[in-house]
């Protein structure tokens, strides 16, 4: 599974909801994807490691 996939629908369900950092959901979500976008390295290495062939979800 490619980082890239989850890192776009966790940015996708951030996009989803008013920007607002007084809001418990956005304020998760954004910070969720900015950390992960710099770890894109860690977080690949965690899907490999962690993640089985017929595992992930169907993305749409």
């Amino acid at each position: 599974m490619k980082a890239e996939r989850v890192l776009a629908e966790l940015n996708r369900l951030r996009q989803d909801l008013d920007k607002d950092p007084k809001d418990s959901e956005w304020f998760t979500l954004h910070h969720a994807f900015c950390f992960i976008s710099y770890k894109m390295g860690d977080f690949q290495k965690y899907l490999d490691e962690n993640i089985k062939p017929g595992d992930e979800p169907e993305f749409d």
